[in-house]
């Protein structure tokens, strides 16, 4: 049995582009997709055909182009050194806060810890009515109710919407039976959460499995909806510092994508390496083939290690000359990280006033 292409929607623009443009319109953040509706057509019934079996989806994958190693390191060096000033810096200072995913992921969480890291995402100065909120808090499931609960309150007094990411299907390492990790994901999306962050089998990926872990995405996808006919974002995590090569980053990428997810993330965070700007690289370079194909816009999550403002920095630039300049929005490009914010806040404030806060100026998370 063939299997459709999840979350495919095609519509027209509601205006023609000006010669020699695609024509791809701005994506809402939760809202339909939009397509160029014979490029959106065409890919539908392409990933169709590619989706039918194992081993045409095996095809499909081992039929993209190969990464080469050492341009794709050269190149992320070469983003690397590109330096930013002044007004420029502020922006990007501003823009990366608004992208951070604040996160909490550890044994240890309480709730009185999920409260404070809530409201430090809806009001990271509190000195400065100027700071942006972050995009979003990433719990576990069970923090999930607490995380919204608090937002919720904050929100409903005139607050910026703060989103609620959980991590589901096992996390981090993903070893579960799927009906538990179904059940993982309902349960979090029942409590309030607005984005799921899942990690994929990469035993079944490692293996060639590769239709297992497609279908696998499909069902969390299909598990992400509300009874209102919404739904939460899917994160998908390759946990790339598993995946052992740049082929399989790309690989994984597209597999997600055609599965339908929101996000292509690169890792748990719990793992060694963690987000890398080659990496990130490859999955940019993914999101823009695939748009260029279908008409669909997928966002990207480097998650793990990056923890300085020069490194998000960095990141952003990557952004800009690889995908281009549709994804630098939070609706598109997610830092997972819980220092980063800090390190943002002091060189914000450095900015402001001229002088550099001690760490100790800002809560710790």
């Amino acid at each position: 049995m063939k299997r459709p292409l999840v979350g495919w929607n095609l519509s027209t623009p509601s205006e023609p582009a000006p010669a020699g443009c695609s024509l791809f319109t701005r994506q809402p953040y939760a809202g339909s997709v939009t397509t160029s509706a014979q490029t959106g057509a065409q890919a539908g019934a392409s990933f169709d055909d590619v989706t039918s079996s194992d081993s045409s989806l095996r095809r499909f994958l081992h039929g993209l182009p190969g990464v080469d190693q050492v341009g794709c390191e050269a190149r992320a060096a070469g983003l690397g050194t590109r330096s930013i000033k002044t007004t420029a810096k502020a922006h990007a200072i501003d823009l990366a806060i608004r992208m951070v995913d604040l996160t909490t992921l550890e044994g240890q969480d309480t709730h009185g810890k999920v409260r404070a890291l809530a409201n430090k995402a809806m009001r990271p100065d509190p000195a400065d009515p100027s700071c942006p909120a972050t995009a979003a808090v990433c719990v576990y499931p069970d923090m999930v109710a607490t995380a919204r609960q608090t937002l919720g309150v904050l929100g409903d007094s005139g607050g910026p919407a703060v989103k609620v990411a959980a991590v589901a299907t096992a996390f981090p390492s993903g070893r579960a039976a799927l009906d538990i990790k179904l059940a993982d994901t309902r349960d979090a999306v029942e409590a309030g959460a607005d984005e799921i962050d899942m990690v994929i089998d990469r035993g079944a990926f490692l293996s060639g499995h590769y239709l297992q872990v497609y279908d696998e995405i499909v069902a969390v996808r299909e598990a992400c909806a509300r009874p209102d006919g919404g739904a939460a974002h899917l994160k998908v995590i390759f946990e790339t510092g598993e995946l052992q090569t740049y082929d399989n980053v790309r690989r994984a990428s597209w597999l997600a994508m055609m599965a339908g997810a929101h996000f292509i993330k690169t890792s748990t965070g719990k793992v060694q390496p963690a987000a890398t700007l080659p990496v990130t690289l490859v999955m940019l370079e993914a999101v823009r083939d695939f748009r260029e194909q279908t008409g669909q816009m997928v966002g990207v999550k480097p998650a793990g290690g990056i923890k300085t403002t020069k490194d998000a920095i960095k990141y952003l630039v990557t952004v800009n000359e690889t995908a281009g300049p549709d994804w630098l929005d939070p609706d598109w490009f997610r830092f997972g990280a819980s220092t980063l914010l800090n390190d943002l806040l002091m060189q914000r404030t450095k900015m402001t006033t001229g002088r550099y806060s001690g760490p100790d100026y800002f809560t710790l998370d």
